[in-house]
């Protein structure tokens, strides 16, 4: 039964998409901008390159935070001030004069910023979907990819016309008063507006009589309604805290399968022109290979988002990692450039599908009450993983001389995370772990 009233949580969804959008192509575009830092002040890529990692460990540890404080005041006050300290961390480093400046900003500042994005634009979008999760969480995520294909061209042509310095500035600043515009939109519930998620009001008339059913209940956990087997229903509807849901042996393997592959995640990001390079490809041919990743994370997204709703997500989930494990595959045995553009598609296709349904799986488990400090918790512990691939591909280059071993052990762990995915139950009522 719809509502009066026009549906608010698709210009909530919208919101997210260009929260990320921004973030995500601020982050994206430290590639453009290291090599010119490093020409202009002599700084060793190496400084700059940890200060990166350090950023990326720092803003996925700090969600633990932010997604509780959307769970207590709300997603409007959180990626408000988020952008303000987004922009502020890369104003410093626009314009420091040192090394320890650009760690200030990049690898301190900055991060409290990037964690009001992700985190709570995805917590906010599931409490307002059940039936349609999938495909709100597809929209928020293709957000990201579409600002990686997007802002780094800019990017790079406002450094060869302005210079480093004034291009980050340019780009904080206006991508910072933007978000926090965005922010405007954003709303912690359907319930706090007098809506209902996906846009419908129950109908007693789909809602046969609940069953009685006695369960076992850990501390924290809440049945916020009867079980019922109407098809558009969250079924049951519970409220895990955070603290709950941590004892289950449900969360642990999500947990792994989502460190199994994030921590390999960004490797194609951040060698994946350095790999292209020594095949003995051009730069410009080099840098296709974050491009295709870029066009295959964008549609990845939209599609496996609205393709969960429909074929059950630990399917769509299941899907995402085993095409992610050949595409490792398919970069550890590239000898020539088709090959490695189609390895770089299927990687983005796979990468960006797993993540966009990932705080929908969740919410299918644990509920929309605690979302987001749920969805912090995994993301601060299993998103914190990221930073670790690409200095250990570095490592294992030095080692090895090539980049066979680091493709090879990263379709391995992806290979584990699917093994994982086969052992989750169906959403429901979870027993004490």
């Amino acid at each position: 039964m719809l509502i009066g009233r026009p549906f608010h949580g698709w210009r909530v969804a919208w919101a997210g998409f260009w929260v990320l959008f921004i973030v995500y192509g601020l982050q994206f575009s430290y590639g453009t901008f290291e090599g010119a830092i490093s020409a202009d002040t002599g700084w060793s890529t190496n400084w700059l390159q940890l200060a990166y990692a350090l950023y990326i460990l720092n803003y996925s540890a700090i969600s633990v935070w932010s997604g509780q404080l959307t769970d207590r005041i709300g997603p409007r006050q959180v990626i408000a001030v988020g952008a303000l300290l987004l922009a502020a961390g890369y104003l410093v480093l626009s314009s420091a004069p040192s090394l320890v400046l650009v760690f200030i900003g990049l690898a301190v500042i900055a991060p409290l910023g990037m964690s009001s994005s992700w985190v709570p634009a995805n917590a906010t979008v599931v409490r307002w979907f059940t039936a349609r999760r999938g495909l709100a969480t597809g929209i928020v995520g293709s957000g990201g990819s579409a600002g990686g294909i997007v802002a780094p061209p800019i990017a790079a042509w406002l450094v060869s016309q302005f210079g480093w310095r004034t291009a980050i500035a340019v780009m904080a600043v206006v991508g910072g008063v933007f978000m926090a515009a965005t922010a405007m939109l954003f709303v912690r519930d359907p319930e706090s507006i007098g809506q209902y998620p996906d846009g419908r009001a129950p109908d007693p008339a789909d809602r046969p009589l609940a069953r009685s059913r006695v369960v076992s209940r850990p501390a924290g956990f809440v049945v916020e309604a009867t079980r019922s087997s109407a098809p558009d229903a969250e079924n049951p509807r519970t409220a895990w805290t955070a603290s709950a849901a941590w004892r289950t042996s449900v969360f642990w393997r999500i947990f792994g399968m989502f460190a199994l592959t994030f921590v390999v995640v960004f490797v194609p990001f951040a060698h994946g022109v350095q790999y292209a390079r020594s095949l003995g490809f051009s730069l410009q041919w080099a840098s296709g290979v974050i491009s295709s990743v870029g066009v295959g994370g964008l549609v990845g997204r939209i599609v496996t988002g609205p393709l969960s709703d429909r074929i059950d997500r630990r399917r769509a989930v299941g899907l995402a990692l085993a095409v992610e494990t050949l595409s490792f595959v398919g970069f550890a045995v590239a000898d020539n450039l088709v090959l490695l553009y189609a390895s770089a598609i299927a990687f983005g296709l796979s990468y960006g599908g797993s993540v966009a349904v990932f705080p929908a799986l969740v919410a299918d488990y644990f509920g929309r009450t605690h979302a987001g400090a749920i969805v912090g918790r995994f993301f601060a512990t299993a998103g914190s993983c990221a930073a670790i691939g690409p200095y250990v591909a570095q490592l294992l280059l030095n080692a090895t001389g090539g980049y066979g071993w680091t493709f090879t052990m990263a379709a391995v762990a992806n290979a584990c995370a699917l093994g994982l995915a086969f052992t989750l139950p169906r959403p429901g009522l979870l027993p004490k772990s």
